[in-house]
């Protein structure tokens, strides 16, 4: 099958997308999936990643099985006009309970004159790549709905006339459940529910629906569409065992990694609901529990790029030189899906290969978001389960509804008694894990069995195979 990908994230660092990787991975050792996936990456109505905005960035997002698109939406405005006219909307969207009908219809109007020049953008990408099936990631949350109108819209175009296959979205963030907030306002990004105005899944022969958890489900349960979602989980990767690599070694010497000191991973990126100024603080105290146990003081190796949200990166790069650990911590500048070495020889390690450099060195994972209400799976956990290494996590709602109360981790609150107390169990901890410490090795051997557990690759099998049936 001709597979193609639509992610609603604007960015080429996603985490959606290594998720989609390991998928897609399934699809590929059954035979189904032919290479490259066309992708296009929301670059051209996501103003909000402005770096990214309207045709991609500096950064290299294609890999091996991806062929990105920098194309550009074709409307009559400016790029500044278009950026300006995309965020009012998202606005107004947001806040459509406190508009007047003809505020409303205005606003209806002007979705409309959008959704048209995206139909057209997502009808020539779809006549030039000709997919069997596609799949949106997000695509049902409000960041662009003119650009999600256009896809639908495109995709009911594209499949008409008995073609076979169709579109599936694929949605991890639901409205109710993405609780984000403008930090200016403090506005909500996006409305508690869908209305008319917001585009959703429909059940008819060319839509499937699927979410990542049963929470989410429950909460689509009560949109106003015919459609009903089905319930697959994420997929994590296989992580290897073994000794390090020529690319590990080299990575390690770039960053000036001591091999004597432990590698804490922290996967995600560098937005403020993730917490990584949380990460920085708990750093901190554990440098300085470390030093009084006479113990190696961690890294801490940050998933994100600064350039997403430069003024809560520079507030998170200041705390680091205030707190005296900025010589501790590498930003990797988002993880790439492929492990490659650039142009100047430096390698640039995806998320298999960072997990295998942590633990090498006894390290371990740190997932810590800001909020409690925003994660609606968080994997920082899963990973440290199939990597067979410790982590520590901040307290958020969903974390035993998916990991449950048997899942071993060290617990962290964010005030600073609360980080400290933490920060010194997890130094603690981490010693354990060096020697070899037969009851935590046992605790994570359980870590392990849990996310495989549900996390399984059987629903994903299942699923690529309806897929192909679907399509002949």
């Amino acid at each position: 099958m001709r597979i193609a990908l639509v992610s609603g994230d604007g960015l080429p660092t996603s985490g959606l997308l290594t998720v989609f990787r390991n998928v897609l991975d399934v699809g590929r050792d059954l035979g189904l999936v032919d290479l490259p996936v066309a992708t296009d990456l929301g670059y051209a109505w996501r103003p909000d990643k402005a770096e990214y905005f309207p045709a991609g960035g500096r950064r290299p997002a294609d890999s091996g099985w991806m062929r990105t698109t920098r194309r550009r939406v074709r409307d009559g405005m400016t790029d500044a006009e278009r950026a300006e006219e995309l965020l009012s909307i998202r606005d107004q969207v947001a806040a459509h309970g406190s508009l007047d009908d003809a505020a409303r219809r205005e606003l209806s109007s002007r979705i409309d004159r959008l959704s048209d020049a995206y139909r057209a953008y997502f009808a020539e990408w779809l006549a030039e790549h000709k997919p069997d099936w596609i799949f949106g990631l997000n695509m049902t949350l409000s960041d662009a709905v003119p650009a999600t109108a256009g896809l639908h819209a495109a995709v009911r175009d594209h499949f008409a006339g008995g073609r076979r296959g169709g579109m599936v979205f694929w949605d991890h963030d639901l409205f109710g459940s993405c609780a984000i907030h403008d930090e200016e306002t403090g506005a909500r990004v996006y409305p508690e529910r869908p209305y008319d105005l917001t585009p959703l899944p429909r059940d008819d022969a060319h839509t499937r629906w699927i979410v990542i958890s049963d929470g989410l489900a429950e909460e689509a349960a009560g949109y106003p569409t015919d459609a009903v979602p089905e319930v697959v989980s994420n997929l994590l990767p296989s992580v290897p065992e073994g000794r390090l690599e020529a690319r590990h070694r080299e990575f390690a010497a770039q960053h000036g990694l001591d091999a004597e000191r432990p590698v804490l991973l922290d996967p995600v990126r560098v937005f403020r609901i993730k917490g990584v100024d949380v990460a920085v603080r708990l750093l901190a105290e554990m440098k300085d529990a470390a030093g009084a146990a006479g113990e190696p003081v961690p890294y801490l190796l940050v998933f994100g790029g600064l350039d997403e949200d430069p003024e809560y990166a520079g507030e998170v790069t200041a705390l680091a030189a205030r707190a005296g650990v900025e010589d501790d911590i590498r930003f990797l500048d988002g993880v790439p899906l492929t492990s490659f070495r650039d142009d100047e020889g430096g390698w640039h390690l995806d998320e298999v290969d960072l997990l295998r450099v942590a633990a090498a060195s006894s390290g371990g994972v740190v997932f810590t978001p800001g909020v409690t209400d925003v994660e609606t799976v968080g994997l920082g956990p899963g990973l440290a389960a199939m990597a067979g290494l410790p982590c520590l996590t901040t307290d958020y709602d969903v974390f035993e509804p998916v990991y449950g109360p048997e899942f071993s981790r060290v617990r962290t609150g964010v005030p600073p008694e609360a980080a400290r107390t933490g920060a010194a169990e997890f130094i603690r901890t981490l010693a354990a894990f060096r020697r070899g410490d037969d009851w935590l090795r046992g605790r994570l051997e359980v870590n392990r069995k849990i996310v495989e557990e549900r996390f399984p690759r059987g629903p994903w099998t299942r699923f690529w195979r309806e897929l192909e049936s679907a399509a002949d």
